[in-house]
């Protein structure tokens, strides 16, 4: 659960090598986090895990994750950069909600569910691109991306969401 959940002066955490799961809100709300090195015996991350940890500029997820859970990275504000592996299969729902510092990011192309709001608000989200295994661009899933210029929609989508490019000022191009 919630080991180590609003550790108010927490900068750094090295987790041991031989852990398998980081549970749900583990971190939630470690606002001084700046750095976390995940070991690469890790297969699962919970939901809400680093959710609010404002001082988190990057973080690599290792290869053993198959789902960006719920709300797993939300509101993290000052994540710059994420590596998520190749084997990753699902963004959950607000997975990244609220990210307003992640410029750009690399969806593995193994991907085949984004979740409603996965990238809600994230502002300077200039460049992403969906994989083809994608069937649904689901509601509200880049609202206000207001940095966002351009995107590729494969082909395999048939359903656009409720919002799904709400208040994406920036975007000029669309490609579908």
């Amino acid at each position: 659960g919630a080991a180590f959940s609003f550790c108010s002066s927490l900068e750094s955490v090295a987790l041991p090598e031989g852990l398998i799961s980081i549970g749900d809100r583990a971190f939630s709300g470690c606002f001084t986090l700046v750095n976390v090195i995940i070991p690469e015996s890790v297969t699962e991350i919970g939901e809400y895990a680093f959710s609010d940890c404002t001082s988190f500029t990057n973080i690599t997820i290792p290869e053993g994750v198959t789902k960006i859970k719920d709300y797993t990275f939300s509101g993290c504000s000052n994540l710059g950069s994420i590596i998520i592996p190749e084997g990753v299969t699902k963004l959950g729902h607000c997975a990244f909600i609220k990210c307003s510092s992640l410029a750009n990011i690399e969806i593995p192309e193994n991907v085949t569910e984004i979740e409603e709001s996965a990238f809600f608000l994230c502002s300077s989200l200039d460049s992403v691109s969906i994989p083809d295994g994608v069937t649904k661009i689901a509601d509200y899933t880049f609202n206000g991306c207001s940095s966002l210029a351009n995107i590729i929609i494969p082909g395999n989508v048939t359903t656009i969401g409720e919002g799904a490019f709400q208040a994406c000022d920036s975007l000029t191009s669309v490609t579908i």
